[in-house]
This record gives C-alpha cells, sequence and structure tokens, in this order.
C-alpha cells in the first residue's frame, strides 16, 4: 500500500510538473528570420496545442485553420518557429487578443545574420516536429544582444501565485485534518477498540461457561463411575 501510495504521488508530481512546464512563460533571444500565414491541419492529436476556435482563426471545413508563424534563430545557429494565436479568456490566462499587431512587430524585426536585429521572445508551450506543435508567441521587445536575458517577471509572479496558493491549499488540507478527519478517525477507533473489548468479553464469557460445563458433565461422570453396584 505504502509503494502504491509513492507510485501514484510520483505520477501526480509528474503531470504537475508538465503541466507547470507547458503554461508557464518563457523569454528568449531570438532573431526574426521570417514570418508568415499558413493553412495548417487541426486533428484531434494536435488540436489540444493550439488555441481554440473561437479565439482565434476559425477552422474550415477540411480541418485547417489559417495561422500565424514566426521562424527565428538563435545566436547559436539553432531555430525555433512560433505560432501567433490570440488565446482569448481560455486557458492559459495570458488574455492574447493582439496577435496582428505581434506579426507586425516581428515582420518590423526581421533581420539577417550579417546584420541581426535581437528580441526577446515571451512565450508558453512546446515545439514538437513530430505532431506539428509550435509554442504560442505571447509578445516580442528589442534587446540590446544576443547575450540579453530579460528578467522574466511573468514566470515569477505565476511561480509566487502557485506557491501561495498550494501553501493556502496545504493550510485548508491541514485544518480540515484536524477538524474532521482526526476526530472521525479517533471515534471510529474507539469504536472499533470498543467493539474488540465486547468480543473479548464475550469470548472469555463463552470459554468460562464452556469450561464451567465441561467441568460439571466431568464430574456427573465421576459420579457414575464412582457409585457402588446393587
Amino acid at each position: 500500500m505504502r509503494r502504491l501510495k509513492w507510485i501514484l504521488m510520483g505520477i501526480f508530481a509528474l503531470f504537475l510538473f508538465l503541466f507547470l512546464d507547458y503554461t508557464l512563460p518563457t523569454k528568449t533571444t531570438v532573431r526574426v528570420t521570417n514570418v508568415y500565414n499558413r493553412l495548417t491541419d487541426i486533428g484531434p492529436l494536435v488540436g489540444m496545442f493550439y488555441a481554440s476556435a473561437d479565439s482565434g482563426t476559425e477552422t474550415n471545413a477540411q480541418g485547417q485553420r489559417d495561422i500565424r508563424f514566426i521562424d527565428t534563430a538563435r545566436a547559436n545557429g539553432k531555430v525555433m518557429v512560433y505560432r501567433n494565436e490570440d488565446t482569448g479568456w481560455i486557458w492559459p490566462p495570458y488574455f492574447k487578443y493582439d496577435s496582428s499587431n505581434l506579426q507586425a512587430e516581428a515582420s518590423d524585426a526581421q533581420s539577417t545574420s550579417e546584420a541581426p536585429k535581437w528580441v526577446s521572445v515571451t512565450s508558453y508551450g512546446w515545439r514538437i516536429p513530430m505532431i506539428s506543435a509550435y509554442p504560442n508567441a505571447i509578445s516580442m521587445r528589442p534587446v540590446a544582444g544576443p547575450d540579453v536575458n530579460p528578467t522574466n517577471w511573468g514566470l515569477i509572479i505565476f511561480t509566487v501565485l502557485i506557491l501561495a496558493f498550494l501553501l493556502l491549499f496545504w493550510r485548508m488540507w491541514a485544518q480540515f485534518r484536524e477538524r474532521t478527519i482526526d476526530p472521525t478517525l479517533a471515534r471510529a477507533d474507539a469504536a472499533w477498540n470498543r467493539v474488540e473489548d465486547g468480543a473479548d468479553a464475550a469470548r472469555d464469557r463463552v470459554v468460562t461457561r464452556a469450561t464451567d460445563a465441561k467441568g460439571r458433565f466431568r464430574g456427573w461422570l465421576d459420579s457414575w463411575r464412582g457409585k457402588p453396584r446393587k
């Protein structure tokens, strides 16, 4: 039972880590190499990694959506492709409605490796090439160079809020356990002890009566064995 408990806690911790890793914002310093729109197939497997239709471009009858993309490159030459979709009021709560403006900013920030313009892109999500999943760009702003890493205030604020929520939940659970669960378990344990004590007492009475009956029966047999014959 203890091993099962630790396994379930490990699975929960893994899912919580993946959820937060996908949801929380990241900042990456890159240069923009291209911006474009593309009809993209939104199938059932990859649909969870895209915005809902009511917060962005609607999906056509063929299951395709006209999505904005931003191609970028890092200082080490590695590339990253972002999608640029509104999030609306759905989760995660970035309340992004300016994807058109962001596309214009990205277009204006395009540069070449010979004359680079560096920007810090704030995004969330994962890049999974196998299923064509892309992180969603939330905002960008110019930076002085490829080594500039702005403070990720969004991540800090989210982390503080999550820790505060977990602390509040832990305190509420501790109070609930102290006021409700522990007294209930104590009463149940006391009731079980009374049942056990009653069972032990009943067993002792039965054993005592059986012993007395056995003794009387033996005495009766002995009285017949010792009776003189006429």
